[in-house]
C-alpha cells in the first residue's frame, strides 16, 4: 500500500481497494464548524451549509472539486510514512558553486538538520537550483521524502528533468493535473502547488518554488495544502526573487530564517531599467500605427541583440503584432500567450534563434531563459505590471556567462509606483551585491 503513504485520496483515486479497505486509515472529508457552516479537509475552505447542500444530504466542497469532488459521504484513505531509513544515493552532479551560492546552500542544509524553515531570496538568474542539490542529497541519504512544488506547470516540466539529471538511480515523480502516468510511491517527487491538496504529513522537506507567483500567491486554498503537506517537525523552504510582504514581515521580525543572494553567479550587476515616454501608446496602436518611441527603440535593441516585448493585453499583442510586422518587414517573429496552442514550440523557436522578436504576455515574466536577449515592456504602468512582475520580467536579460549588452526598457505614458518600486529593489540588490564583493563592475 505504499502509494498511500503520505497521501490523503479518494477511493475512486486508490488502485487496490481489498488492501484498501483491510489496512488505509479512513479521515473525514469534512468538518462541521459551526451549525451553519462545514469546512472541506482538502483545501481548507469553509463553507455556508446551505449553498453546499446535495439533493441526497450530503455537503460537498465546490473550491477544490476539480481534484474530484469531495462530499460527506465519503472519506479519505492515509497510511502514514514509514520512518526515514538511511541509505546512500548517488550524487552526479559535478559542478561548483560560487562563493555566494555556497553560503546560501550551506545555511540550507543547516537549516533542514535543525528541522527548521528557510526562505531563500535570491534574485532571477542566480541559480536557485543548483543551491538547493546539496541539501536535498542529504535529505534522500538520510532517508527523508522530499517535494519540491512550484505554482506553474511549465516551471515543473522544465526542473523535473534537472532533478533527475543530479540523482540519475533515485526514482522520482512528476505530478500535474494534465499527468496520465499512474501515481507511485517516491522519496523524490516535482509537482504543482495543487497537487500537495492530496498529501498529508507527507514530506521531511518541503520545497516550494516561485511562491510569489500566481496561483500560489495569496492563495488559501494552496497554503492550506502545504501547511498539511509536510510533517509536523519538517523544513519548509521557499524560493523566491520577489517575496511577498507577508514573508518579508516574518524575515525582518526574524521569524523566518532567511539566506538573500544578491547577485549572480557571473558577478555582473543587474540590468537597471531605463524609463522612456510612450505618448498614447495604446491609441497609436489601436490605430494600426507603431508608437514612434517602441519603434525607435524596437531597431536600435535588436542591432545587438533579439527583442522580447512584453504587452498587457492578448489583443493588444495581436494588433501590435501587425504593426511591427509592417515596420521589421525583414526580421522574424511571433506573438504568444496562455492561450496560444504553439506556446511551447514557439518558445522553443525563440531559444533556436529562429525569432529575433517575441512579443509576449505576462506567462514569460519567470521560469524561461533565453540566450542574448533584451527587453521592452509596453505601458509598463499598466495595472497587470505589479511590481514583483516587473522585476521577474527585467531578470530575463543577461541570465548567461556571455555578456550582451542587453537592455531593459520601461515603455509608459505616466510612471507608477510599482515601476519606481521594482527600479530601486533591483538597484538594492546591485547595491548589496557590490557590499559583499560579490559584483565585480559597477
Amino acid at each position: 500500500m505504499q502509494e498511500l503513504w503520505g497521501r490523503k485520496v479518494l477511493k475512486k483515486e486508490v488502485e487496490d481497494i481489498v488492501l484498501l479497505e483491510e489496512q488505509a486509515q479512513k479521515l473525514a472529508t469534512m468538518q462541521e464548524v459551526t451549525e451553519k457552516t462545514i469546512q472541506c479537509l482538502r483545501c481548507g475552505q469553509i463553507h455556508d451549509k446551505r449553498s453546499v447542500q446535495l439533493v441526497s444530504g450530503a455537503y460537498f466542497c465546490p473550491e477544490c472539486i476539480q481534484l474530484g469532488r469531495v462530499d460527506t459521504s465519503q472519506e479519505f484513505y492515509h497510511l502514514p510514512e514509514p520512518e526515514p531509513v538511511k541509505r546512500t544515493v548517488y550524487f552526479a552532479w559535478k559542478g561548483t558553486l560560487t562563493e555566494g551560492q555556497q553560503a546560501v546552500s550551506n545555511e540550507l542544509l543547516a537549516s533542514v538538520k535543525n528541522g527548521e524553515s528557510r526562505m531563500i531570496w535570491a534574485v532571477t538568474g542566480a541559480g536557485k537550483t543548483e543551491m538547493l542539490f546539496e541539501t536535498i542529497h542529504h535529505s534522500l541519504e538520510c532517508g527523508y521524502r522530499v517535494g519540491i512544488a512550484s505554482p506553474r506547470v511549465d516551471v515543473c516540466l522544465e526542473l523535473f528533468p534537472r532533478i533527475q539529471a543530479v540523482f540519475p538511480e533515485e526514482a522520482a515523480i512528476l505530478l500535474h493535473g494534465k499527468m496520465k502516468e499512474r501515481y507511485s510511491y517516491t522519496k523524490l517527487l516535482v509537482c504543482t502547488t495543487h497537487q500537495l491538496l492530496r498529501f498529508f504529513k507527507a514530506f521531511d522537506v518541503l520545497i516550494i518554488d516561485e511562491v510569489d507567483a500566481f496561483p500560489f500567491v495569496d492563495n488559501l486554498i494552496l497554503q492550506y495544502g502545504v501547511n498539511h503537506a509536510i510533517k509536523k517537525k519538517g523544513s519548509l523552504v521557499y524560493l523566491t526573487a520577489t517575496p511577498t510582504k507577508e514573508l518579508t514581515k516574518k524575515s525582518a521580525q526574524k521569524e523566518l530564517k532567511t539566506s538573500i543572494l544578491p547577485a549572480r553567479y557571473h558577478r555582473r550587476v543587474l540590468p537597471v531599467p531605463k524609463l522612456k515616454w510612450c505618448y498614447r501608446w495604446r491609441e497609436t496602436i489601436n490605430k494600426g500605427k507603431g508608437p514612434k518611441a517602441l519603434v525607435t527603440k524596437l531597431r536600435s535593441l535588436v542591432t545587438r541583440n533579439d527583442v522580447l516585448i512584453f504587452c498587457p493585453s492578448i489583443s493588444l499583442m495581436e494588433q501590435l503584432k501587425s504593426v511591427i510586422e509592417g515596420e521589421f518587414s525583414e526580421t522574424p517573429l511571433a506573438c504568444v500567450h496562455s492561450q496560444d496552442p504553439e506556446r511551447l514550440e514557439k518558445v522553443l523557436r525563440m531559444r533556436n534563434k529562429e525569432y529575433r522578436i517575441l512579443i509576449t504576455s505576462t506567462i514569460l515574466e519567470r521560469g524561461v531563459t533565453f540566450d542574448g536577449v533584451s527587453v521592452i515592456i509596453l505601458g509598463a504602468n499598466h495595472p497587470v505590471f505589479a511590481t514583483s512582475a516587473l522585476v521577474q520580467i527585467a531578470g530575463r536579460v543577461d541570465r548567461r556567462m556571455d555578456y550582451t549588452a542587453g537592455e531593459v526598457w520601461f515603455l509608459h505614458d505616466g510612471c507608477t509606483k510599482a515601476m519606481k518600486e521594482a527600479i530601486k529593489q533591483i538597484e538594492k540588490m546591485n547595491t548589496l551585491g557590490i557590499k559583499r564583493g560579490l559584483i565585480d563592475e559597477v
